[in-house]
């Protein structure tokens, strides 16, 4: 579907249109709110049985410091033509700020555009949020757009190769044909429109995907058939890196480009600004493409065309076209290369190319702080099979190097600062991992890869299934209310696990949480870890070294762990607490992993006996049912003065 027509842009009292041949938007002025999408003989593919501040917008979730957050749209005072002509046109809704908002909006300045090219199926959004050192300080939880598609229309929802289906209808998750579960965000359908999805679970959550697979999703309407996509090119303005998990498309039927976003990882990830500090950030430009098929062919082959406009998108990425000063172009980026290489004495006795690494430019901060780092811009890849790594279209800025590796634990960063300079082409040369290591493994749980994924995920409760994950390859944990299944599993006791004979696929659960009781309460749980040592050598002397046991958590929502040595006196002193940890809530959202934390627990000799010891895990919290913790790995190590680096198990 072509046209030769250039863009055409018409200002009305109230509303723009942008319009090339091949699709009109229509925005409500000065506003920015998009009421209106034709396109293929459709009128409006958004809803239009809502309010036309409710079908496409911005959004954002703020609050001052210390207070619950407040969600608001995004809503311009002004609106401007920022660039118009044939081959382009980009318009600017902007909202200022000045001290008499104080306490109704936060105090940011923000420039939405939009931009629409000439024989180009889709159009583009970008924003430019600006806040100036003497203004009040403020959090920042969210920013995002929504797309409110039509529900008579757009049935067929698309994440991945292998997480698609047709979604239930809005109109299911009402009270008379659904029941509230133990989250708002999650029912159960009971008399759904649609008699097939009886029985099932509908959840946002469950939908959720990783930035570095999230770069496009969306809908298919089969009568006409049309697809509407919103492509990420670059993940730089998220948060997070690669892993970090964001929301795509839900029922509704509803379509996200997520900004900011603290899902998986809670307040520590929240935007904050402090007092006195200055803060800019171009967030976008994303791509909502609309494409359709012409030959009678199956619609889901708009899936693929889908995919084919990512990948463009993609290579295209950083865009010539936008106008902002703001968006730097190719030639005003610089690049960074090297060898990323691991060197763990007990693995080889060399560096080993750290194949699969990821390696990442993010704003200077302490070693894994790009985890939480919502301000500045990321630049992340993964190296090849000899450790190689490029990173392209750098903004110019300071930087830290930082690198992490699945199959070996912790986080890696450069010395210094990295300053990229716009043009300009660094080769760090190779860059030398050292892992955390004490001493040779006595035994190893799990996969060092940051996730649970590794550990035992039940099979989902026949009454809350979702039927995409069935006997799904990667994603069996986004079933909802596998929690519950602990307590099925073990009624009465917890983990048992011994070192040698179990199987941490098969006999460690995936989340460390509480047990439910018969009256309905939750309790902490003790997990054990059995294991075996020949010999401790002579307790008495100082030459017998210490233990140390390597705890990697996946992630944590409320949670506290206690870990104990041959004692099963809980209300004894801990030799390890975390104290209370975490708000990821990657339990109770169907996620795998949230933030990443590693710990250290220096195990005495003397604690340790010939034969059989035992670990207690205890995770005291017990707020919710999801309350609790993810392991990624755990491993004992001898003593530094151990003779080798083979298993001592």
């Amino acid at each position: 579907m072509s046209t030769q027509q250039g863009v055409k842009l018409q200002i009305e009292s109230d509303h723009v249109v942008l319009d090339n041949g091949m699709l009109k938007l229509t925005i409500s002025k000065p506003q920015g709110m998009v009421t209106g999408i034709q396109y293929n003989g459709v009128t409006n593919l958004l809803e239009s049985r809502n309010d036309e501040i409710d079908r496409g917008y911005w959004d954002l979730v703020w609050s001052k410091t210390g207070s619950t957050g407040t969600k608001g749209r995004i809503s311009g005072t002004s609106f401007s033509v920022i660039v118009e002509n044939e081959e382009q046109v980009e318009v600017s809704f902007k909202r200022t700020w000045d001290p008499s908002l104080e306490g109704q909006l936060p105090s940011l300045i923000i420039d939405k555009r939009f931009i629409m090219l000439k024989n180009s199926s889709g159009f583009y959004s970008y924003g430019i949020f600006e806040h100036l050192a003497e203004w009040s300080p403020f959090n920042l939880p969210q920013v995002r757009i929504v797309f409110k598609l039509s529900k008579d229309k757009f049935h067929y929802m698309a994440v991945s190769d292998n997480r698609q289906r047709f979604m239930p209808l809005p109109d299911d998750r009402s009270e008379k044909r659904s029941k509230p579960l133990a989250y708002p965000e999650a029912v159960l359908l009971v008399n759904p429109v649609e008699p097939e999805f009886k029985g099932e679970v509908d959840d946002k959550y469950q939908y959720s995907c990783e930035n570095k697979d999230l770069k496009v999703h969306g809908w298919i309407c089969s009568d006409p058939t049309v697809g509407f996509w919103q492509i990420t090119p670059s993940n730089e303005f998220r948060t997070g890196g690669l892993v970090k998990q964001n929301l795509t498309s839900h029922v509704g039927p509803i379509n996200l480009a997520m900004f900011l976003s603290a899902h998986y990882a809670g307040d520590e990830m929240v935007l904050k600004l402090k007092p006195g500090e200055p803060w800019k950030k171009v967030l976008g430009p994303v791509f909502m493409h609309l494409n359709t098929t012409t030959d009678g062919r199956d619609p889901l082959s708009l899936w693929e065309d889908a995919k084919r406009q990512m990948a463009v998108e993609v290579q295209s990425w950083p865009y010539s076209f936008p106008a902002s000063e703001d968006f730097p172009k190719a030639e005003q980026r610089g690049r960074i290369s090297g060898r990323f290489l691991v060197h763990d004495w007990c693995v080889s006795e060399t560096s080993i190319p750290g194949n699969g690494g990821y390696v990442g430019l993010a704003p200077p901060g302490e070693v894994g702080s790009w985890q939480t780092d919502g301000k500045g811009y990321q630049f992340w890849t993964q190296a090849d099979e000899q450790g190689l790594f490029s990173i392209a279209n750098v903004r110019p800025g300071d930087y830290n190097l930082y690198a992490y590796i699945p199959g070996f634990l912790g986080d890696y960063k450069f010395g210094s600062s990295v300053t990229i300079a716009p043009g300009s082409s660094m080769d760090m040369g190779d860059v030398v991992y050292e892992p955390p290591r004490h001493g040779p493994t006595l035994w190893e749980m799990g996969y060092p890869d940051r996730t649970a994924s590794g550990f035992y995920v039940p099979d989902v409760d026949p009454k809350y299934i979702n039927k995409l994950y069935v006997n799904h390859p990667d994603s069996r944990f986004r079933q909802y209310g596998l929690w519950d299944r602990y307590t099925e599993l073990y009624p009465d006791k917890d983990v048992v696990y011994t070192v040698g004979k179990s199987d941490w696929a098969k006999d460690w659960f995936y989340a460390h949480i509480p047990r439910r009781t018969k009256e309905g309460e939750y309790v902490p749980t003790t997990w054990q870890i059995k294991f075996y040592v020949d010999s401790v050598g002579n307790t008495s002397s100082s030459n017998v070294g210490d233990y140390l046991l390597r705890v990697a958590v996946a992630t944590a929502h409320v949670a506290e762990l206690q870990v104990r040595i041959n004692n099963q006196d809980m209300s004894s002193s801990p030799l390890f607490s975390t104290g209370v940890i975490g708000h990821d809530n990657t339990i109770g959202r169907h996620g795998i992993h949230g933030l990443y934390r590693l710990y250290e627990v220096l195990v005495p000799a003397a604690l340790l006996s010939k034969g059989e010891n035992i670990f207690y895990f205890t995770q005291t919290q017990t707020k919710s049912p999801a309350t609790g913790i993810m392991y990624d790995y755990i491993r004992l190590e001898a003593p530094p003065s151990s003779p080798h680096c083979l298993s001592l198990a």
